[in-house]
């Protein structure tokens, strides 16, 4: 919708009224000393200093930032503005790299990193269905399968391989891309062919749907 100036702006109904969020920049519409982000004004105090290490003060931005793209996260999600949605999902991630690599208080750490499955799976998600929109069934199919290798890594970063096949959001992942295949009738990806083909030591075939790929990526 447009604001009293004329500008688009998101709402949000919660609780107590309505939130309204920019939808650019940062969703209060702040510049934290001139930068976009508190993220982008972080991250070039760690390019000047690599070895930087947050303050309280820092943290306390960090997740007032965190609150904000998650409510507007699920406002993209549901108007179905699946690029906007990856776009707020990748400034959260980079939000908690920077918390899991400069900071030095574990427990804060951990409140964070806990919740990185979560904005993954809406990522993949929505990236997927962006896809399906601008390309193919076929395209979105391989983002839902690349999407669950990075959540794969993610559970052996935790040490959690034995619950990832288990796992509620892996399960929503792949049901979402089983009913891509389904509905749009799509047999196997060119990368799941691919790979098929080299788990059999099958080099030739490998090496044609490698060719097949690299054309349709022209």
């Amino acid at each position: 919708m447009s604001g009293d100036d004329g500008r688009d702006v998101v709402q949000m109904r919660i609780e107590m009224g309505l939130m309204q969020m920019e939808v650019d920049g940062r969703p209060d519409g702040g510049e934290p000393f001139g930068f976009v982000t508190y993220a982008d004004y972080l991250q070039q105090r760690i390019d000047e200093d690599p070895d930087y290490i947050l303050t309280d003060g820092d943290c306390t931005e960090i997740d007032r930032e965190f609150i904000q793209f998650y409510h507007r996260r699920i406002c993209w999600l549901g108007l179905r503005e699946y690029q906007r949605a990856v776009r707020d999902a990748d400034q959260t991630l980079l939000l908690m790299d920077i918390c899991r690599d400069h900071s030095d208080d574990d427990e804060w750490i951990d409140s964070h990193e806990q919740f990185r499955p979560f904005v993954l799976f809406h990522r993949i998600q929505a990236a997927a269905l962006a896809t399906l929109t601008d390309l193919t069934p076929e395209r979105a199919i391989e983002v839902i399968n690349l999407g669950l290798e990075e959540m794969r890594e993610v559970f052996a970063e935790f040490e959690l391989e034995d619950e990832y096949d288990n796992d509620e959001l892996v399960k929503r992942l792949i049901e979402l891309r089983e009913q891509l295949r389904s509905q749009y009738e799509v047999g196997q990806t060119l990368q799941e062919q691919l790979s098929e083909a080299v788990a059999q030591e099958e080099y030739e075939r490998a090496a044609q749907i490698r060719d097949r790929i690299s054309k349709r990526e022209r």
